[in-house]
């Protein structure tokens, strides 16, 4: 009964949370778990409003602004639903969630280091996609 590598009521968080080190390591899931689900929050707003400041008829540049915004708003923000779900989602899919947030942050960070005036989007985006390592490597 339960998902490979989660056990019964502890869905979604490491494995047998017993001890005082245990009871730690939970703390830190969490608190890195909470921290990317936020910076996620703030790099879906970031690359949404990114992507409404671009002409829609620009140029081929400006149209990968528009769409490389949008893919990460999208992704940053159902990364963020996952996240927030606590024990619906087993932590094989978290994992694979916050991946490929972390891979779609990247390359809009790179897409906006080229767009003059994206530098906070940028930013943004580099947060996320480091808030997304730090709670993988919490989860390995």
């Amino acid at each position: 009964m339960g998902t490979p590598g989660l056990t019964g009521i502890h869905r979604g968080y490491p494995r047998g949370v017993t001890s005082t080190t245990s009871q730690q390591e939970l703390f830190r899931f969490l608190e890195d778990r909470f921290a990317c689900a936020q910076a996620c929050t703030e790099c879906a707003r970031a690359c949404a409003l990114r992507a409404s400041l671009v002409d829609p008829d620009g140029t081929e540049n400006q149209e990968l602004v528009r769409r490389k915004g949008i893919m990460c708003a999208e992704v940053c923000d159902a990364t963020c639903r996952v996240l927030s779900e606590q024990n619906q989602v087993d932590e094989s899919s978290i994992r694979i969630q916050v991946e490929w947030c972390r891979t779609v942050c990247l390359e809009a960070a790179h897409v906006f280091d080229r767009q003059p005036g994206a530098e906070d989007s940028a930013a943004a985006c580099r947060a996320c996609a480091r808030a997304c390592t730090d709670f993988l490597a919490t989860l390995n």
